[in-house]
């Protein structure tokens, strides 16, 4: 399932709101999976420009027939609501308050401005991305009547190859450029499993054959640096900050890199 299956899930909202909401969706989850954290921010604005227009539309019964931005983002979706007596809840309150917040939040980083207090990262653009994928899911059981698990299945669907360098199956993971480091593979993987992980399972996706230079050349040199926290008692390793830091700087999650 791709996008061309959303677009037509979607295909009762007109063309010139539908396609270019899609674009800036698609275009965030890929600025995701390079993590590139400010990009996935300036994404996630427009994207909520156009969802505004998508849920006025909705409200009003006139479409726009193509996006624009509201005055004062706020207020536009706060007056939405005077419709949701008879244009429903979803549409009319709950999308444009989870916009508002995301709109809110794009607006208060060093995202698009120069002189800001606070630097993107990691954290903002996972609301962000989350945040999209809740709007998505909405869109898609409002305009194709699906219900509400299905919705957001296929929004799931579409959006599951978050991270392009993992494959993922059932318990196994494999990160699929093989000329990385054992070192390498082993922050990757802890970034995208996002907990800890078992030392014998990270052994076994990486696919290193000698358990005790495992543990000391590519583990404990990674403890060493204070990029991963080694439990030895418990057999665990899990991704510190500076760890992620470093996979997110270094483009570890870039192919051909």
């Amino acid at each position: 399932m791709g996008l061309a299956t959303l677009q037509d899930t979607l295909k009762t909202i007109p063309a010139g709101l539908r396609d270019p909401l899609i674009e800036e969706f698609n275009q965030a989850l890929d600025e995701y999976r390079v993590a590139d954290w400010e990009k996935v921010g300036l994404k996630a604005g427009k994207f909520c420009e156009i969802a505004f227009c998508i849920c006025e539309g909705h409200a009003t019964g006139t479409y726009a027939s193509k996006p624009s931005k509201p005055r004062s983002f706020p207020q536009a979706c706060q007056r939405l609501e005077q419709h949701n007596g008879t244009k429903g809840k979803s549409l009319c309150m709950q999308v444009p308050k989870v916009l508002a917040a995301l709109y809110e939040l794009r607006n208060n980083r060093a995202i698009g401005h120069v002189s800001a207090e606070v630097s993107p990262n990691h954290m903002d653009a996972e609301f962000f991305l989350r945040g999209m994928k809740w709007v998505m899911g909405e869109f898609v059981r409002n305009y194709s009547q699906l219900p509400l698990n299905d919705s957001h299945t296929v929004v799931e669907a579409v959006t599951a190859r978050s991270f392009l360098m993992v494959w993922a199956s059932g318990d196994v993971r494999r990160v699929l450029e093989p000329a990385k480091t054992a070192g390498d593979k082993v922050m990757i993987l802890l970034y995208a499993e996002g907990k800890p992980v078992a030392v014998a399972q990270l052994q076994a996706w990486v696919e290193y054959k000698n358990g005790t230079d495992f543990k000391r050349k590519v583990i404990k040199a990674l403890h060493k640096k204070a990029w991963v926290q080694y439990d030895e008692k418990a057999g665990v390793v899990q991704i510190l900050p500076p760890g992620q830091a470093h996979v997110e700087k270094s483009g570890l999650l870039v192919t051909g890199k």
